[in-house]
């Protein structure tokens, strides 16, 4: 990815508990996510907005 950084999120729910994963809203209208045990190791993988919101939606209770 070239241009800004991602901003990363993690929910609210994870509390100060690490073993979660990351969510960014990319610029190109892309969502990545990665695990938050280890950042640095760039193993992230990238989504769709369409893919996103499929997932978003099957989530949903």
């Amino acid at each position: 990815m070239t241009g800004t950084m991602p901003v990363w999120h993690k929910s609210s729910y994870s509390g100060s508990n690490n073993n979660c994963l990351e969510h960014a809203a990319l610029l190109d209208s892309r969502h990545a996510i990665r695990d938050t045990k280890d950042p640095g190791r760039r193993i992230t993988l990238y989504f769709t907005a369409a893919a996103w919101q499929r997932f978003i939606d099957s989530q949903k209770v």
